[in-house]
């Protein structure tokens, strides 16, 4: 027999040759008997009990750790057997890194083997005759198998407890990212701003120098996603950091808190007006379009145009602007400097959005305010402290009343009445406006029941918020109004505006229809502000439009303001959908409307919004031909009413 490159020696040579054969066949025949052995001194040695799976490895391992040892012994090419013994002490090196089983255990576990092929070889040596220095011989080919798999096996757990140290390195390095950054975008999320706005905090104090924090909301974000889907969303999101973090200083923080909010933290800058410079650098950045790649959910996005790009896909072009609110100073807490930005920046958007406020401490007042309301509306559903007004609705060809607008108002206990305009946005913010709808909803159609068993078939139209569209439960809310009022479905109106359709089409669109197939109408209020489409009427199972009272007030003012209108009711009635138009407070404005043969008007010219009482009399007074519809040259509007926002 000759050497291997293994490392497995040189067997005897010579006399020595054949017996060392004979060894190994009678090795090769007792391969289990090897693998007993081993087992047996295994467990007279050691207490530690591996998993079953990993036992299983090491007596496969054994077995073909003895065949290629019987084999080479045999007189076989001993490079047969370099396979198994490379497995073997891959595997082993594997085992004891990965802490399947103890390096001690393992090695434990070879010597036992060893000592299991030597007892066997001696014992079949005996019984052949076998000389001693045959036995010998193949007793140190065992032992220089054992020594290069020992060797080589630590060889492999070092390498392999190197790769699990490093790879351990890479995981927490990778969690310690995940858990500081926002996924989407990689900016630093509100964990990690809070700590590099604390260090800033920290130098400020040192240094008597303030610091800014800039909170960037983006406005109307959430049509993005309505309109284009979640992924162009998503698209946008990233471009608009990558633009936010081109403006950026290394020592500037920028990090995105939230879905449509980002947040910028400055220091070593000098006055307030720099901080208001870099707000505005960072609104320019907004300015030029974006252009997201892929085909949109919606062929009509919030802003921009659908454009083709190249081949065959098709590319959407839309701009963004944003809310900026700044504070300065230092405070006790990144937190604080935060809350006031955050107070800034809502500031920016009831002042319309697409600017730049700086926190001035009154606001704080504003948002003790805020809170005091918002208890207030909280309470105000529990002690009737709502009630509806209705605006009549007239015939614009027989100019008679065919129905009512209610219109939800609030008589507060504390503050008196209180305007629409001051308390419906906050209904809306905080979701109290699907429990509140839900009142009117039934209110309004058992007034309207009322009417009619009193001789007045008027309909009812009520407005619907967004929130309310959100769920199923909108469906069964308008089921139960109609069916514990005994209104006929065809007497509701539900008047949506074009954005309230549009937060989430596919769901609100099949909404509608079950709505419709109760028998109540549907009509799209403020039409022509938003979304107007064909592609969307043709969705949405509509009834009538509302045209919305900016174009009635600029047909003075605005030259193509005819034009305009003409288009909208004709628009109508290609489609064969009502038109309504809404603001009515001028006799020209009635006759023009008229002459483009509009279906139906409200506004001042007719009647402002009544309380339930008056509307009934101002209904009874037409019954009765006591009172004479607005005529045409008509100077004033209708007087004796109270003035009430919201009204038509």
């Amino acid at each position: 027999m000759t050497g291997t490159p293994g490392g497995w020696g040189t067997p005897a040579a010579g006399q020595c040759d054949e017996e060392v054969r004979r060894l190994g066949r009678a090795l090769g025949e007792r391969v289990e008997e090897v693998l007993q052995r081993a087992t047996e001194r295994v467990e007279s040695v050691s207490k530690v009990k591996l998993d079953a799976s990993v036992d299983e490895c090491f007596q496969r391992i054994g077995r073909g750790n003895t065949a290629a040892l019987a084999s080479w012994l045999a007189g076989g090419d001993p490079r047969d057997g370099q396979a198994s013994t490379r497995r073997a002490w891959h595997t082993y090196g594997q085992l004891a890194a990965q802490s399947a089983a103890p390096l001690n255990e393992v090695t434990k576990r070879c010597l036992c083997w060893r000592d299991a092929v030597v007892d066997v070889l001696s014992a079949r040596g005996v019984e052949h005759g076998v000389s001693p220095a045959a036995l010998w011989q193949a007793i140190a080919m065992t032992q220089r198998s054992i020594d290069v798999t020992l060797v080589r096996m630590c060889e492999t757990f070092e390498r392999e407890r190197v790769h699990i140290a490093q790879e351990l390195t890479r995981r927490e390095d990778e969690l310690a990212f995940v858990a500081t950054h926002d996924q989407l975008t990689g900016l630093p999320n509100r964990t990690l701003i809070l700590d590099r706005g604390e260090q800033m905090l920290g130098r400020a104090r040192r240094q008597r120098k303030p610091i800014a924090a800039l909170l960037i909301d983006l406005d109307g974000f959430t049509a993005v996603n309505d309109t284009l889907g979640r992924a162009a969303g998503d698209e946008l999101l990233r471009a608009i950091a990558g633009r936010f973090d081109g403006l950026v200083r290394d020592i500037d923080a920028l990090g995105r808190i939230g879905g449509d909010e980002f947040v910028l933290l400055v220091e070593e800058f000098g006055e307030d007006a720099d901080a208001q410079l870099i707000a505005e650098r960072l609104r320019e950045a907004l300015r030029a379009p974006f252009t997201l790649a892929g085909g949109a959910s919606s062929p009509h996005p919030p802003t921009g145009t659908m454009r083709p790009g190249t081949g065959k896909e098709e590319h959407t072009e839309l701009t963004l602007t944003a809310s900026i609110g700044v504070a300065t100073g230092v405070r006790a807490a990144v937190e604080e400097l935060l809350r006031d930005a955050d107070i800034a920046m809502h500031r920016a958007k009831l002042e319309g959005k697409n600017r730049c406020v700086m926190f001035e401490r009154g606001m704080h007042d504003v948002v003790q305010s805020r809170m005091a309301l918002e208890m207030d509306l909280r309470r105000a559903l529990a002690h009737d402290e709502f009630f509806l007004l209705y605006q009549p609705t007239f015939d614009l060809r027989c100019m008679i009343p065919t129905g009512v607008e209610a219109l939800i108002r609030w008589r507060s206990a504390v503050r008196g009445i209180v305007q629409p305009n001051d308390f419906i946005p906050l209904l809306e913010e905080t979701g109290l406006i699907v429990e509140v709808g839900r009142w009117a909803l039934l209110e309004a159609c058992c007034q309207g029941a009322d009417w009619r068993d009193a001789g007045h078939p008027v309909g009812v139209a009520v407005n619907v918020s967004a929130r309310q569209l959100e769920t199923d439960q909108f469906v069964e809310d308008v089921h139960r109004a109609i069916s514990l009022s005994d209104l006929p479905a065809q007497a509701l109106t539900l008047e949506i505006t074009e954005t309230a359709l549009m937060r989430n089409p596919e769901h609100t669109a099949r909404r509608l229809h079950a709505i419709k197939e109760l028998g109540v109408r549907i009509a799209i209020d403020d039409f022509g502000t938003g979304y107007s489409s064909l592609a969307h009427l043709q969705r949405f199972p509509v009834d009538s439009l509302k045209i919305d009272r900016s174009f009635i007030s600029q047909l003075r003012e605005n030259p193509e303001g005819e034009t305009l209108l003409r288009t909208l009711v004709q628009l109508g009635k290609a489609l064969s959908i009502e038109t309504l138009a809404e603001g009515i407070e001028l006799p020209n404005q009635l006759s023009l409307l008229q002459e483009e043969r509009c279906d139906s008007g409200q506004g001042f010219l007719f009647a402002r919004p009544l309380e339930a009482g008056a509307a009934e009399t101002f209904l009874q007074s037409f019954s009765d031909g006591g009172v004479d519809a607005p005529a045409s040259n008509s100077r004033r509007p209708s007087a004796g009413y109270e003035l009430s926002r919201n009204g038509g």
